[in-house]
Order: C-alpha cells, then sequence, then structure tokens
C-alpha cells in the first residue's frame, strides 16, 4: 500500500498524534476537522452555524490541497456536541453540498477537542 501525506497551512495543523489526511488507492481519508481558525488556532466564534461554516471551510481547505474539491466527497462523518443543533447544522452544510450529497453519519451528544460545537470527517475520491 502506498500512502500519501496530505497537509495544508489553510486547515489547522494537527493537534496531536495523527496527520490531516491521506491519499490511499485514490481516496482522500481526512481527519475530522473542527472548527479552528486557521490563521489563529482558536475556535470560531459564535453558535453551531458559525462553527459548521468553519469546519466545512476547513474541510474544503483539506480536500483541495488533496488536489480534489467537495463534489468528489463519498462519505462524511459529522459529530455534534448536542444533537439539538442538528437542524441548525444541516442548514449550513446544505449550503456547501449543494449537488448531490455523500453518504453521512451524524452523531451528537459528546465532548469534541477544545470544547468545539461540531467536527468533520470527510473520505473523498481524488
Amino acid at each position: 500500500m502506498s500512502a500519501k501525506v496530505v497537509s495544508t497551512k489553510d486547515a489547522p495543523a494537527a493537534i496531536g498524534p495523527y496527520v490531516q489526511g491521506k491519499i490511499v488507492n485514490g481516496f482522500l481519508f481526512a481527519s475530522g476537522q473542527i472548527p479552528l481558525i486557521p490563521v489563529t488556532g482558536k475556535l470560531a466564534e459564535g453558535g453551531i452555524k458559525e462553527q459548521a461554516r468553519q469546519a466545512l471551510e476547513n474541510v474544503k481547505a483539506l480536500v483541495k490541497a488533496a488536489g480534489t474539491d467537495l463534489a468528489h466527497v463519498v462519505k462524511t462523518t459529522c459529530f455534534l456536541k448536542d444533537i439539538a443543533d442538528f437542524a441548525a447544522f444541516n442548514e449550513v452544510y446544505a449550503e456547501y453540498f449543494t449537488t448531490e450529497a455523500p453518504a453521512r453519519s451524524c452523531v451528537g451528544g459528546i465532548d469534541l477537542p477544545k470544547g468545539a460545537l461540531c467536527e468533520i470527517e470527510v473520505i473523498a475520491e481524488i
């Protein structure tokens, strides 16, 4: 198996023993993106909509660094601190996946790194 590490300064750096993403057999496997602002390293201010938007911008930057785009995302896994934010999260999510949406899982009621309200990981075709 040949794997290529994907890294970009336009998404937050890994905050542990992992990489931002890896390309294996024509697919990007991206680590979860929380709503950290890459330049400051701080969480996006506001509620779930603002944090979802920042997390998705981070996903978008990582997918771009891998040489593809959101239209090629085939699977997302979304984590919400509070499942009551599901509808508001979906409003923002729908702005980013405007054509054929990827397959998705969404889990709520969990603590996330740095106190984030959401985290999003993706698998994308290269």
